[in-house]
This record gives structure tokens, sequence and C-alpha cells, in this order.
């Protein structure tokens, strides 16, 4: 990955991509989201609108720890700043296409932050622009159903 992107990551090192299934010991609930294969077992939806941003089977569970802007509004995500979360669990998506209902932010620095295309409600996940094929939904920041 390159430096551009590193300062959006928190302080340790990534686990690589894909993990295995959550185990008991995972966040509470996650193990019921993801398949044998480590796939999303139920379609992701939008925490504030319910609109739909995955179907069942578009993502991959992976953990890897970044550091994400505190929920807000397109344009203020967009700004950068503040405080934020450091989150752990993720779905991993390969292709933009995938998504069904999904908008991204302008460029800060070397990253788009995802949002709600509906609503606008993010940042629900991040992709670096150096690597085209990662887009990483966070688990607790989506619903599921």
């Amino acid at each position: 990955m390159a430096a551009a992107c590193a300062g959006m990551e928190a302080a340790a090192a990534a686990v690589p991509a894909p993990s295995p299934p959550p185990s008991a010991a995972a966040a509470p609930g996650s193990a019921e989201l993801v398949c044998a294969e480590g796939r999303n077992l139920k379609a992701v939806l939008c925490q504030r609108c319910g609109s739909r941003v995955l179907l069942p089977g578009a993502a991959t569970f992976t953990r890897r720890e970044l550091l994400l802007p505190a929920m807000r509004k397109k344009a203020a995500a967009a700004a950068g700043g503040g405080s934020g979360d450091v989150v752990r669990e993720h779905w991993l998506v390969r292709d933009m296409f995938s998504f069904e209902n999904v908008g991204f932010t302008r460029d800060v620095g070397n990253v788009k932050f995802l949002v709600c295309a509906d609503c606008e409600a993010g940042p629900i996940g991040w992709h670096c622009l150096d690597d085209k094929d990662s887009f990483y939904v966070a688990l607790e920041r989506v619903a599921h159903e």
C-alpha cells in the first residue's frame, strides 16, 4: 500500500485479507453474518435510511484496523479531520459494481470514503485510490437483513 494511504490506517498493522470467518471471540453478532466461505449471509443496509448497499454474498469478511471519521453527512465527511473511530471488522468488496447503492466522497488525500447514496450518511467505509480493487465497508456502520 502506498504511503499516502498509510496515514489513514490505525497504528496497528493490517491483518492480511481475507480473514477466516469470525469465531465466538469476534464482535457480538458478526458470526451469524458470515457464511462458511467467509461471505456476507445477509444484505447490507444503511443504518439511517435502510437503503440496500450490498446483496447477500457480495462481500468477504475481513479484519483490518482503519481509522474512519465520525459518522456525518457527505459534505462534512469529505472535509476530513475531526474525531474518528478505529474500525476493525469490514466487508471487503473487490469490484465497485458489486454495490447496489453507495456514494463516494471527494478525494481526501489518496482516499475516498464510502457513504449511502440515498441519504449520504457516512462514512460507512473506505477506499484507497492506490488499490482499485479494495473497498471496505465497516460492519458496525451498517445494518443487516
